[in-house]
C-alpha cells in the first residue's frame, strides 16, 4: 500500500492527534497512532482509552485501503525535521517506509488489529455551539480544574446545557471560573437536563482542534461518554464521575467595594508582584486606598516587592491578601483592553473578577499570615 500527503498538514493532524497518546503506559500499543486509508482520505487515531480522537485529512493520493500503526514520538520528530511539503508511505506487512525527495525512514510494523477504537460521530441528538465562542469559553474555565484530580469532577470543566446557552464551570476549590455561550439543541427534542463533566484534557483537546472561527461545534452527551464534532476532529471522553459544586451558589450576590480595571495594567501589576513570591510566602497583600492599588509582598530569601496601579477608589482602605499567580490566570485569557470590575465584600471572604459579557471569576483569599 502507497500514500502521497502533504507534509504540513499531516505534521499539523499529528501534533493535535499526540495530545491524547500517553507518554508512559502500560498498554505499549497506546503509544502509536492509527493512521486508516479510505474513500481518498486518511484518518489519525489516537487514545488513552479515556479520552481519544479521529483528525480526518482529505485528499490524500493511494492504491489501496488499508491501516497501520505509526509510532507517535518518531513521527512528531520526522515530520518537524522534514522540509519537503510532499511525503510518501509504503507499507508492507515488514516494515513502514517513509520517503521525500532527500529523506527516507524505516520503521517497524505493530499490528493495528488490537489498537482500541475511537468512535464516529454519528448522533441523532446534539447541542451545537459557534467553534470561536466555545474555543473562548474553554480557555477562560479549563485552568481552573484541579490538575491532580484526573478522575473526578473538579478535574474537568461542567457543561450546563439549556436550549439556548451552554454554561462551563471550573474549580479547584480555591478558585471558580465561570463562562457561557449560546447554543442549539439539534435532532430529537427532550428535556432531559445535560450536565456532563468533560476531562480538563479533553477540553484542551477540543481547544486545540478549533482552528476555522466560521466553524460550528457539535457536542453529544450520553450516559458515560461525550463526543464532539469541530472541524477536522471528533472527539471522544469518558465523563468524570462524582457530584460537581453548585457553582452558582458560590458567587456572591452583594458586596461592599466595586472597582474598575483595565486588564492590561492590573496584569503587569500583578505579575511584578508575582515576582517576590515562592512557596511558602505566596501571598500578596492587595491594599485599595484612596486612588491606589498597592501591591506588597514579602518572601523570605528572596526580598520585598511593592507595586502601585492607579485606580478610582474613595472608599475606606481596605487590604486583602490573595495567590496572585490566580490571578494572573484569570488575567491572561483576556485581551488586554477588556475592562472588568474586581468585587470584595472584605478580607476574608470570596472576592469576584467580572467581564461585561459575563465571564466571572471567583478567588479565595489567603489567610493574612501566609
Amino acid at each position: 500500500m502507497k500514500v502521497t500527503c502533504h507534509r504540513p498538514s499531516l505534521a499539523t493532524a499529528f501534533q493535535i492527534v499526540n495530545g491524547v497518546v500517553p507518554s508512559r503506559s502500560p498498554k505499549e500499543i497506546l503509544k502509536n497512532v492509527k493512521l486508516q486509508l479510505k474513500d481518498g482520505k486518511a484518518i489519525l487515531i489516537g487514545t488513552d482509552q479515556e479520552v481519544g480522537i479521529r483528525y480526518e485529512i482529505p485528499s490524500v493520493e493511494t492504491d489501496a485501503a488499508g491501516e497501520v500503526l505509526l509510532p507517535a514520538s518518531h513521527m512528531i520528530s520526522i515530520l518537524r525535521e522534514l522540509q519537503e511539503e510532499e511525503i510518501q508511505f509504503e507499507l508492507t506487512k515488514e516494515l513502514i517506509l517513509i520517503r521525500t525527495k532527500h529523506s527516507e525512514f524505516r520503521l517497524a510494523v505493530v499490528d493495528p488489529a488490537e489498537f482500541p477504537a475511537v468512535a464516529e460521530f454519528e448522533e441523532n441528538q446534539y447541542f451545537v455551539v459557534s467553534a470561536q465562542s466555545f474555543r473562548e469559553q474553554i480557555r477562560r474555565t479549563v485552568f481552573a480544574t484541579d490538575v491532580a484530580s484526573t478522575r473526578y469532577a473538579l478535574g474537568g470543566v461542567l457543561m450546563d446545557f439549556n436550549l439556548e446557552k451552554v454554561t462551563l464551570a471550573a474549580t479547584d476549590s480555591r478558585r471558580l471560573a465561570i463562562a457561557t455561550a449560546a447554543c442549539r439543541l439539534e435532532g430529537v427534542k427532550n428535556s432531559e437536563k445535560k450536565t456532563p463533566v468533560i476531562p480538563s484534557k479533553a477540553m484542551s483537546l477540543i481547544e486545540r482542534s478549533i482552528t476555522d472561527d466560521q466553524e460550528e461545534t457539535q457536542i453529544a452527551v450520553h450516559a458515560n461518554d461525550a463526543l464532539v464534532k469541530c472541524g477536522s476532529s471528533t472527539i471522544y471522553c469518558r465523563l468524570l464521575e462524582g457530584r460537581f459544586p453548585a457553582y452558582a451558589d458560590v458567587v456572591p450576590k452583594e458586596f461592599q467595594v466595586t472597582v474598575s480595571l483595565v486588564v492590561g495594567p492590573f496584569y503587569a501589576a500583578v505579575r511584578q508582584a508575582q515576582i517576590v513570591t515562592n512557596e511558602e510566602s505566596r501571598g500578596v497583600e492587595f491594599t485599595l486606598s484612596a486612588g491606589l492599588l498597592t501591591m506588597n509582598s514579602t518572601a523570605t530569601d528572596v526580598g520585598q516587592s511593592k507595586i502601585e496601579l492607579p485606580i478610582s477608589y474613595d472608599a475606606e482602605e481596605l487590604t486583602v491578601t490573595f495567590d496572585p499567580r490566580l490571578i494572573a490566570e484569570f488575567l491572561r485569557v483576556l485581551p488586554a483592553e477588556t475592562n472588568l470590575k474586581l468585587q470584595l465584600i472584605d478580607a476574608e471572604s470570596a472576592a469576584v473578577l467580572s467581564t461585561d459579557d459575563a465571564y466571572t471569576y471567583v478567588i479565595m483569599p489567603l489567610s493574612r499570615d501566609r
